[in-house]
Protein backbone atom coordinates (compact mmCIF):
# COMPACT_ATOMS: atom_id res chain seq x y z
CA UNK A 1 0.00 0.00 0.00
CA UNK A 2 2.73 2.10 0.75
CA UNK A 3 4.79 1.53 -2.42
CA UNK A 4 1.51 1.98 -4.85
CA UNK A 5 0.73 5.37 -2.75
CA UNK A 6 4.45 6.30 -3.29
CA UNK A 7 4.22 5.63 -6.87
CA UNK A 8 0.81 7.65 -6.73
CA UNK A 9 2.59 10.87 -5.27
CA UNK A 10 6.01 10.58 -7.49
CA UNK A 11 3.43 10.68 -10.56
CA UNK A 12 1.46 13.34 -9.26
CA UNK A 13 4.71 14.98 -8.99
CA UNK A 14 5.78 14.58 -12.57
CA UNK A 15 2.40 16.10 -13.76
CA UNK A 16 3.20 19.59 -11.30
CA UNK A 17 6.68 19.72 -12.65
CA UNK A 18 5.46 19.54 -16.33
CA UNK A 19 2.75 22.56 -15.19
CA UNK A 20 4.52 24.49 -13.38
CA UNK A 21 7.64 24.67 -16.00
CA UNK A 22 5.29 25.50 -18.81
CA UNK A 23 3.47 28.39 -16.08
CA UNK A 24 7.08 29.68 -15.86
CA UNK A 25 7.92 29.96 -19.46
CA UNK A 26 4.51 32.26 -19.72
CA UNK A 27 6.26 34.56 -17.08
CA UNK A 28 8.74 37.74 -17.51
CA UNK A 29 8.97 41.19 -19.04
CA UNK A 30 7.11 40.15 -21.72
CA UNK A 31 3.71 37.95 -20.50
CA UNK A 32 2.65 34.97 -23.15
CA UNK A 33 -0.46 34.10 -22.79
CA UNK A 34 -1.36 29.96 -21.90
CA UNK A 35 -2.89 29.68 -25.82
CA UNK A 36 0.16 31.92 -26.82
CA UNK A 37 2.10 29.74 -25.06
CA UNK A 38 1.34 26.22 -26.43
CA UNK A 39 1.36 27.73 -30.00
CA UNK A 40 4.75 29.13 -29.45
CA UNK A 41 6.15 25.47 -27.80
CA UNK A 42 4.40 23.67 -30.94
CA UNK A 43 5.84 26.22 -33.41
CA UNK A 44 2.09 26.06 -34.85
CA UNK A 45 1.30 27.86 -38.44
CA UNK A 46 -0.34 30.76 -35.87
CA UNK A 47 2.17 31.03 -33.52
CA UNK A 48 3.76 34.16 -32.92
CA UNK A 49 7.22 34.56 -34.08
CA UNK A 50 8.62 36.72 -31.31
CA UNK A 51 6.98 34.24 -28.66
CA UNK A 52 8.40 31.53 -30.72
CA UNK A 53 12.04 33.19 -30.55
CA UNK A 54 11.38 34.32 -26.71
CA UNK A 55 9.59 30.39 -26.00
CA UNK A 56 12.73 28.47 -27.59
CA UNK A 57 15.39 30.81 -27.56
CA UNK A 58 15.37 31.97 -23.58
CA UNK A 59 13.05 30.70 -21.85
CA UNK A 60 12.98 27.03 -22.09
CA UNK A 61 16.59 26.00 -21.88
CA UNK A 62 16.60 28.73 -18.60
CA UNK A 63 13.59 26.77 -17.15
CA UNK A 64 14.95 22.85 -18.50
CA UNK A 65 18.41 23.87 -16.92
CA UNK A 66 16.99 25.51 -13.32
CA UNK A 67 14.94 22.26 -13.19
CA UNK A 68 17.84 19.72 -14.10
CA UNK A 69 20.20 22.10 -11.49
CA UNK A 70 17.66 22.05 -9.05
CA UNK A 71 17.00 17.72 -9.32
CA UNK A 72 20.72 17.45 -9.26
CA UNK A 73 20.83 19.54 -5.88
CA UNK A 74 17.87 17.79 -4.35
CA UNK A 75 19.42 14.51 -5.26
CA UNK A 76 22.88 15.09 -3.85
CA UNK A 77 21.25 16.76 -0.51
CA UNK A 78 19.02 13.32 -0.38
CA UNK A 79 22.36 11.73 -0.49
CA UNK A 80 24.05 13.52 1.81
CA UNK A 81 21.73 13.57 4.68
CA UNK A 82 21.53 9.52 4.31
CA UNK A 83 25.31 9.58 4.22
CA UNK A 84 25.82 11.54 7.54
CA UNK A 85 22.79 10.60 8.72
CA UNK A 86 22.53 14.21 9.76
CA UNK A 87 18.71 16.47 8.54
CA UNK A 88 20.95 19.09 8.12
CA UNK A 89 23.53 18.12 5.71
CA UNK A 90 23.66 19.50 2.18
CA UNK A 91 24.81 19.23 -1.20
CA UNK A 92 27.95 21.24 -0.20
CA UNK A 93 28.50 20.33 3.30
CA UNK A 94 31.86 18.72 1.94
CA UNK A 95 33.06 22.02 0.28
CA UNK A 96 31.72 21.77 -3.42
CA UNK A 97 30.50 25.24 -3.38
CA UNK A 98 33.68 26.83 -1.71
CA UNK A 99 35.95 25.08 -4.67
CA UNK A 100 33.43 26.25 -6.92
CA UNK A 101 33.44 29.58 -5.78
CA UNK A 102 37.53 29.67 -5.60
CA UNK A 103 37.75 28.19 -9.27
CA UNK A 104 35.39 30.86 -10.37
CA UNK A 105 37.06 33.50 -8.85
CA UNK A 106 40.07 32.71 -9.97
CA UNK A 107 38.68 32.47 -13.65
CA UNK A 108 37.11 35.67 -13.38
CA UNK A 109 40.03 37.71 -11.32
CA UNK A 110 43.29 36.63 -13.63
CA UNK A 111 40.86 36.54 -17.07
CA UNK A 112 40.85 32.99 -18.30
CA UNK A 113 39.67 32.65 -21.41
CA UNK A 114 40.11 28.83 -22.17
CA UNK A 115 37.51 26.50 -22.05
CA UNK A 116 37.26 22.65 -22.08
CA UNK A 117 34.45 19.76 -22.43
CA UNK A 118 31.91 22.23 -23.29
CA UNK A 119 32.29 24.67 -20.58
CA UNK A 120 33.52 28.15 -21.02
CA UNK A 121 36.58 29.36 -18.80
CA UNK A 122 34.88 30.55 -15.28
CA UNK A 123 32.22 27.33 -15.76
CA UNK A 124 35.17 25.12 -16.24
CA UNK A 125 37.22 26.48 -13.16
CA UNK A 126 33.86 26.15 -11.03
CA UNK A 127 33.89 22.65 -12.16
CA UNK A 128 37.45 21.32 -11.89
CA UNK A 129 37.43 23.56 -8.33
CA UNK A 130 34.32 21.82 -7.26
CA UNK A 131 35.80 18.38 -7.89
CA UNK A 132 38.88 19.15 -6.96
CA UNK A 133 37.83 19.83 -3.39
CA UNK A 134 35.51 16.57 -3.02
CA UNK A 135 38.22 14.62 -3.92
CA UNK A 136 40.68 16.49 -1.18
CA UNK A 137 38.10 15.85 1.63
CA UNK A 138 38.18 12.08 0.68
CA UNK A 139 41.80 11.88 0.85
CA UNK A 140 41.98 13.59 3.93
CA UNK A 141 39.21 12.04 5.78
CA UNK A 142 40.71 8.81 4.16
CA UNK A 143 43.96 9.37 5.99
CA UNK A 144 42.92 10.56 8.81
CA UNK A 145 40.08 8.21 9.85
CA UNK A 146 38.87 5.89 7.28
CA UNK A 147 36.70 8.27 5.44
CA UNK A 148 34.44 7.77 8.19
CA UNK A 149 31.27 10.00 8.92
CA UNK A 150 32.78 12.54 10.87
CA UNK A 151 36.01 12.65 9.11
CA UNK A 152 34.16 14.01 5.83
CA UNK A 153 32.02 16.16 7.54
CA UNK A 154 34.78 18.13 9.49
CA UNK A 155 37.71 17.87 6.22
CA UNK A 156 34.79 19.78 4.60
CA UNK A 157 34.11 22.38 7.07
CA UNK A 158 38.04 23.13 7.48
CA UNK A 159 38.51 23.20 4.09
CA UNK A 160 35.65 24.82 2.81
CA UNK A 161 36.28 27.68 5.31
CA UNK A 162 40.05 27.48 4.03
CA UNK A 163 38.68 28.05 0.38
CA UNK A 164 36.04 30.72 1.35
CA UNK A 165 39.48 32.89 2.88
CA UNK A 166 40.87 32.38 -0.12
CA UNK A 167 38.26 33.79 -2.17
CA UNK A 168 38.23 36.90 0.07
CA UNK A 169 41.79 37.35 -0.45
CA UNK A 170 41.64 37.18 -4.21
CA UNK A 171 38.85 39.56 -3.90
CA UNK A 172 41.03 42.04 -2.23
CA UNK A 173 44.12 41.35 -3.90
CA UNK A 174 43.33 41.78 -7.68
CA UNK A 175 40.45 44.47 -6.79
CA UNK A 176 38.16 43.08 -9.21
CA UNK A 177 35.12 44.78 -9.52
CA UNK A 178 33.20 42.58 -6.88
CA UNK A 179 29.44 42.82 -8.89
CA UNK A 180 31.29 40.31 -11.30
CA UNK A 181 32.03 37.69 -8.65
CA UNK A 182 28.77 38.05 -6.56
CA UNK A 183 26.74 38.00 -9.88
CA UNK A 184 28.14 34.19 -9.93
CA UNK A 185 28.21 33.74 -6.13
CA UNK A 186 24.90 34.25 -5.62
CA UNK A 187 23.77 31.81 -8.67
CA UNK A 188 21.27 32.16 -11.23
CA UNK A 189 20.13 31.73 -14.34
CA UNK A 190 20.21 35.02 -16.97
CA UNK A 191 21.81 34.26 -20.53
CA UNK A 192 21.83 30.86 -19.91
CA UNK A 193 20.70 29.09 -23.59
CA UNK A 194 20.80 25.47 -25.00
CA UNK A 195 24.76 25.17 -24.94
CA UNK A 196 24.77 25.19 -21.09
CA UNK A 197 21.94 22.72 -20.96
CA UNK A 198 23.34 20.54 -23.31
CA UNK A 199 27.04 20.79 -21.57
CA UNK A 200 25.72 20.10 -18.05
CA UNK A 201 23.08 17.45 -18.96
CA UNK A 202 25.59 14.24 -19.52
CA UNK A 203 27.59 15.47 -15.83
CA UNK A 204 24.22 16.19 -14.32
CA UNK A 205 22.03 12.42 -15.41
CA UNK A 206 25.30 10.58 -13.78
CA UNK A 207 25.70 11.97 -10.84
CA UNK A 208 21.75 12.08 -10.36
CA UNK A 209 21.88 7.90 -11.50
CA UNK A 210 24.55 7.05 -10.04
CA UNK A 211 22.95 8.02 -6.25
CA UNK A 212 19.74 6.50 -7.52
CA UNK A 213 22.04 3.02 -8.14
CA UNK A 214 23.16 3.54 -4.72
CA UNK A 215 19.76 3.71 -2.96
CA UNK A 216 19.82 0.42 -1.38
CA UNK A 217 23.64 1.13 0.08
CA UNK A 218 22.25 4.48 1.73
CA UNK A 219 19.23 2.58 3.33
CA UNK A 220 22.02 0.27 4.99
CA UNK A 221 23.78 3.40 6.16
CA UNK A 222 20.84 4.58 7.68
CA UNK A 223 21.25 1.97 10.66
CA UNK A 224 24.89 2.47 11.21
CA UNK A 225 28.36 1.26 10.13
CA UNK A 226 27.71 -2.18 12.05
CA UNK A 227 24.91 -2.98 10.47
CA UNK A 228 26.02 -2.12 7.27
CA UNK A 229 29.12 -4.37 7.59
CA UNK A 230 26.75 -7.17 9.00
CA UNK A 231 25.12 -6.92 5.63
CA UNK A 232 27.91 -7.44 3.84
CA UNK A 233 28.22 -3.86 2.22
CA UNK A 234 31.79 -2.52 1.64
CA UNK A 235 31.62 0.92 3.77
CA UNK A 236 34.37 2.93 2.39
CA UNK A 237 33.57 1.72 -1.18
CA UNK A 238 29.79 2.44 -0.87
CA UNK A 239 30.98 6.15 0.71
CA UNK A 240 33.58 6.68 -2.42
CA UNK A 241 30.84 6.59 -5.09
CA UNK A 242 28.48 8.41 -2.83
CA UNK A 243 30.53 11.21 -2.28
CA UNK A 244 32.14 11.14 -6.11
CA UNK A 245 28.53 10.76 -7.56
CA UNK A 246 27.27 13.66 -5.53
CA UNK A 247 30.12 16.20 -5.65
CA UNK A 248 29.43 15.58 -10.02
CA UNK A 249 26.25 16.31 -9.55
CA UNK A 250 27.02 19.73 -7.38
CA UNK A 251 30.10 20.47 -9.32
CA UNK A 252 28.04 20.55 -13.03
CA UNK A 253 25.34 22.45 -10.79
CA UNK A 254 27.43 24.90 -9.89
CA UNK A 255 29.15 25.29 -12.69
CA UNK A 256 26.67 26.02 -14.79
CA UNK A 257 24.35 28.05 -12.39
CA UNK A 258 26.66 29.26 -9.77
CA UNK A 259 26.46 28.89 -6.12
CA UNK A 260 22.42 28.19 -5.09
CA UNK A 261 22.01 27.03 -1.51
CA UNK A 262 19.09 25.29 0.34
CA UNK A 263 17.68 23.31 -2.67
CA UNK A 264 19.30 19.91 -1.37
CA UNK A 265 18.06 21.13 2.17
CA UNK A 266 14.40 21.59 1.81
CA UNK A 267 13.48 19.24 -1.18
CA UNK A 268 14.64 16.41 0.63
CA UNK A 269 12.96 16.43 3.65
CA UNK A 270 9.60 17.33 1.99
CA UNK A 271 10.01 14.01 -0.12
CA UNK A 272 11.12 12.34 3.12
CA UNK A 273 7.62 13.66 4.53
CA UNK A 274 5.98 12.63 1.44
CA UNK A 275 7.31 9.03 0.66
CA UNK A 276 9.23 7.92 3.58
CA UNK A 277 13.12 7.41 4.49
CA UNK A 278 13.63 4.78 1.67
CA UNK A 279 16.07 6.35 -0.49
CA UNK A 280 14.95 4.21 -3.50
CA UNK A 281 11.48 6.46 -3.37
CA UNK A 282 13.45 9.53 -2.00
CA UNK A 283 15.37 10.35 -4.23
CA UNK A 284 13.04 10.47 -7.42
CA UNK A 285 10.65 12.67 -5.28
CA UNK A 286 13.87 15.01 -3.82
CA UNK A 287 14.63 15.59 -7.79
CA UNK A 288 10.91 16.20 -8.87
CA UNK A 289 10.29 18.57 -5.76
CA UNK A 290 14.08 20.87 -5.87
CA UNK A 291 13.44 20.76 -9.89
CA UNK A 292 10.07 22.75 -9.38
CA UNK A 293 11.13 24.65 -6.52
CA UNK A 294 13.78 25.97 -8.27
CA UNK A 295 11.59 26.41 -11.52
CA UNK A 296 9.34 28.20 -9.10
CA UNK A 297 12.81 30.89 -7.31
CA UNK A 298 13.87 31.44 -11.19
CA UNK A 299 10.51 32.53 -12.14
CA UNK A 300 10.35 34.81 -8.75
CA UNK A 301 13.33 36.44 -9.60
CA UNK A 302 13.41 36.98 -13.20
CA UNK A 303 9.85 38.70 -12.72
CA UNK A 304 9.46 40.29 -8.76
CA UNK A 305 11.70 43.51 -10.62
CA UNK A 306 11.18 42.80 -14.17
CA UNK A 307 12.11 44.33 -16.60
CA UNK A 308 15.02 43.32 -14.38
CA UNK A 309 16.22 40.08 -12.15
CA UNK A 310 17.93 39.05 -8.58
CA UNK A 311 20.00 36.04 -7.85
CA UNK A 312 18.22 33.28 -7.58
CA UNK A 313 20.30 32.39 -4.56
CA UNK A 314 18.63 35.20 -2.76
CA UNK A 315 15.40 33.97 -3.02
CA UNK A 316 16.41 30.54 -1.77
CA UNK A 317 17.81 31.78 0.81
CA UNK A 318 15.12 33.52 1.84
CA UNK A 319 12.90 30.20 1.39
CA UNK A 320 15.48 27.83 3.23
CA UNK A 321 16.67 30.57 6.38
CA UNK A 322 13.34 30.12 8.14
CA UNK A 323 13.46 26.16 7.34
CA UNK A 324 16.67 25.75 8.48
CA UNK A 325 16.30 27.34 11.38
CA UNK A 326 12.98 25.14 11.96
CA UNK A 327 14.85 21.88 11.45
CA UNK A 328 17.46 23.38 13.85
CA UNK A 329 14.91 23.92 16.51
CA UNK A 330 12.65 20.66 15.83
CA UNK A 331 15.56 18.18 14.88
CA UNK A 332 18.85 19.75 16.08
CA UNK A 333 18.99 18.05 19.25
CA UNK A 334 18.64 14.67 17.42
CA UNK A 335 21.81 15.14 15.47
CA UNK A 336 24.38 12.41 15.02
Amino acid sequence: MRRHRALVLLMVASVLLVLVMAASMGFGSVFIKPQALVSAVLRASDADAVNVTIVWDLRLPRTLLAALVGGALATAGAAFQGLFRNPLADPHVIGASSGAALGATLAISFGASAGALGFGPVPLCAFAGALATVAIVYVIAETGGGASVASLLLAGTALGAMLSAMVSFLLIWREQPWFHVFSWLLGGFSNRSWHHVQTALPWLLTGMGALWLMARPLDALLGGDDAARSLGLPIRAARLVLVAAAGLAVAAAVAVSGIIGFVGLIAPHIARWLVGAGHARLMPMSALLGAMLLVLADTFARTILSPGEIPVGIVTAALGGPFFLYLLKTRGRRLA
